[in-house]
């Protein structure tokens, strides 16, 4: 008997390490761009004007981020069709080989005008793979984690997404001070992202020993899974509407903290580079740490209204992180910035566990890939390009406000319209071999009501 309790458990250890390990390389990936942002742009856009450069270096990588709704679009319904391993196998061996391959690339110095286009492909396929990657991966997760217990074990794969962001971060900084800014220039840019290559070997041994969700199992035993799950999924525009609104604001923080700020102290606010890499640090640690306890805190409490605390929260510090920008020196800077980081990490602690809760488990992944992509490619991927572009056009380096403000106010509107019987109605919806597990964490979004608390009992 015990040991029959305890293979659930192992079960669930070897799965979390599985889809963590390829979900730290996406993130990986854009860490490493992010931070070498400069010099990608001075060895493929060249161009008089280093604004120009870095502009052309940022619309790269937006680009990206436009072709995750098509990746999502094709991976999201092939895992609810064929299953969630498979798939991520799949989207793994593209986005590791993709990554690694940009460390190969000839520059506009070598073979001219199709050096930036073969980089702009490299970052399509990248962009295509992880659109695939976030969907079926939050199911996975979701899947596995038992009733009660979404919002902890899907928080970690934002951690994860974070540590990913810092290992890159880590890895092109480290370099850039030990060899120097013209020697990263020259070659240097490239190391960090050939070391995808082993990392992606490592994560596919890991992944390719794992079974699929019990969830997804079981739909597929009773032979219940969608036959069309992209044309399925449009049953369900109010969830789908509600994942994309919800997802808008962590979207634009995520990469306002993890991305833009690194840019925005070093070339707007001028910081040395020492001052920005240690923030950045700092403040992305900070968000990690809060991720996990407002995961949980979520699970036993109820989300709808933790999100809409943090969600506002989050909307002012964001306006205070611009407004003190004109007069900010490194020591009163660092009250805004990390202000913003920890209600990041608040907030996207449990925006993976609401949207896997709004969605039944037959079209999961797809309605997971379409509503989450589109907003995160328009108000996060685009993030910093359209700050740097409303610096560019107003001249005033607290602009980008107005553009932060605007996606908290729409997904606090999303979560004033959400609704218990959104979840509810999803967890009717379930098939039956999945209906107890979905049922354990269905109300999960609001606080815990006696009768919620029974269906946990009884799930477990």
């Amino acid at each position: 008997m015990a040991t029959q309790q305890q293979n659930p458990e192992r079960q669930r250890r070897r799965a979390f390490i599985g889809a963590i390990s390829g979900h730290l390389i996406e993130w990986y990936d854009y860490g490493v761009y992010g931070f070498l942002a400069v010099y990608i742009g001075g060895a493929f856009f060249v161009s008089d004007n280093p604004t120009t450069s870095l502009l052309s270096s940022f619309a790269a990588f937006a680009l990206s981020f436009f072709m995750r709704p098509l990746g999502g679009l094709f991976f999201g319904p092939l895992a609810d069709k064929i299953g969630r391993r498979k798939t991520l196998i799949t989207v793994l061996m593209m986005m590791a080989g993709s990554t690694c391959l940009l460390g190969f690339l000839p520059t506009y110095a070598s073979i001219g005008l199709a050096a930036p286009v073969l980089l702009i492909l490299i970052r399509c396929v990248q962009g295509f793979s992880a659109g695939g990657e976030i969907g079926t991966i939050t199911s996975f997760i979701s899947e596995y984690a038992g009733p009660g217990r979404r919002g902890f074990s899907t928080c970690w794969l934002m951690v994860t997404a974070v540590l990913g962001l810092l290992l890159g971060g880590a890895v092109a900084n480290g370099m850039t001070w030990v060899l120097g800014a013209e020697t990263m220039q020259s070659w240097g840019w490239r190391v960090p992202f050939l070391i995808a290559g082993p990392m992606g070997m490592i994560s596919m041994y890991i992944r390719l020993k794992l079974e699929d969700s019990p969830e997804f199992l079981a739909l597929q035993k009773a032979g219940e899974t969608s036959k069309a799950p992209l044309r399925e999924v449009w049953q369900w525009k109010r969830a789908i509407a509600l994942v994309f609104f919800i997802i808008t604001l962590h979207s634009s923080i995520f990469y306002l903290v993890l991305t833009f700020a690194s840019t925005y102290m070093s070339r707007i606010l001028k910081f040395d580079s020492g001052t920005t890499l240690f923030y950045v640090f700092i403040a992305s640690l900070a968000a990690a740490f809060v991720m996990p306890l407002g995961g949980a805190f979520t699970d036993r409490y109820g989300r709808k209204p933790f999100l809409m605390v943090v969600g506002v929260l989050a909307t002012m510090a964001m306006y205070w992180f611009f407004k003190a920008a004109p007069t900010a020196t490194p020591a009163t800077f660092i009250w805004p910035l990390m202000a913003v980081a920890i209600l990041f990490g608040l907030y996207a602690s449990s925006t993976y566990a609401t949207m896997s809760e709004l969605l039944p488990t037959r079209i999961r992944s797809t309605g997971i890939a379409v509503a989450y992509n589109i907003p995160v490619a328009v108000f996060g991927g685009s993030a910093p390009l359209i700050s740097t572009w409303l610096i560019q056009q107003t001249g005033d380096i607290s602009s980008p406000w107005y553009f932060y403000i605007g996606t908290g106010i729409a997904s606090l509107i999303a979560l004033t319209l959400l609704r218990q019987e959104d979840f509810v109605a999803c967890t009717q919806a379930v098939q039956p071999a999945s209906s107890e597990r979905d049922t354990g964490s269905s109300s999960s979004a609001f606080p815990a009501t006696p009768a919620s608390e029974s269906s946990h009992s009884t799930a477990a």
